[in-house]
């Protein structure tokens, strides 16, 4: 069972959210298609996963996320739902290396769009954090309402970025602009994952209600005190 739990999370890096709710053609394209004997049984394995995920997941919602059990990695964010340590009480850390920046500077530091939602308007305050040997940062933060209300934005291609730990509630399947997002209702523990792949809990905090989602291959989180429908019609007007 440890070899079957580890080639399932394995598998889960590579198994790809659709653009679009319907994926059936594509299930059965990867049921008859031609495999490797000795790999058979793993690609089988996947196009059953994502079978599975269609015949739960009606479009709009679904309390998914939770039952998957360690195996959901969406957006450059894994949700585990394994038990974890308790968060540290102490202040967290900002995550590293994280200065403030111009909106311009800021710009010239990542190898993404830094994109804003019309809805907010400018930022108060903009961040970014953990930069390479090149100078070049892996995330953006955008802050509003004195900090309460935070936009990070990071390259979806990248390792995990952030971690959902187990304490905290689950998460639900939602659309904005038409492509899956995952909503997480309610304040859950947060930690970040560097570069190594290692979690850093010193930065670990109770994070508020939280929306995740990808557009362009670059990763999102809008962060704050907002409702679902706020949260997505928020998302929706990022341009």
């Amino acid at each position: 069972m440890d070899d079957l739990e580890r080639e399932l999370r394995d598998l889960s890096a590579w198994l790809e959210t659709p653009d679009a709710p319907d994926v059936t053609a594509r299930v059965r394209a990867q049921l008859t298609a031609p495999v490797p004997r000795r790999r058979r049984w793993r690609y089988y394995l996947a196009a059953a996963l994502v079978a599975l995920l269609v015949a739960m997941l009606p479009p709009g919602r679904a309390a998914l996320a939770d039952a998957v059990s360690g195996l959901l990695r969406f957006a450059g964010i894994t949700i585990a739902t394994s038990p974890a340590p308790a968060l540290p009480t102490s202040t967290p850390s900002p995550l590293p290396s994280q200065r403030p920046a111009t909106l311009d500077e800021a710009q010239r530091e990542v190898l993404f769009p830094i994109r804003l939602p019309a809805k907010l308007g400018p930022p108060e305050q903009v961040l970014v954090a953990d930069p390479d040997g090149t100078g070049t940062y892996r995330v953006a933060t955008l802050l509003y309402r004195g900090g309460a209300l935070r936009i990070d934005a990071f390259d979806g291609r990248l390792d995990p970025v952030f971690q959902k730990e187990a304490s905290g509630p689950g998460a639900e399947w939602v659309q904005v602009n038409g492509g899956f997002a995952v909503w997480v209702g309610g304040p859950h523990s947060l930690a970040y994952v560097d570069r190594t792949g290692a979690v850093r809990v010193e930065t670990a905090r109770l994070a508020a209600s939280t929306l995740i989602w990808e557009e362009a291959g670059v990763s999102y989180r809008l962060e704050g005190d907002l409702t679902k429908l706020e949260a997505i019609e928020t998302a929706n007007s990022l341009s």
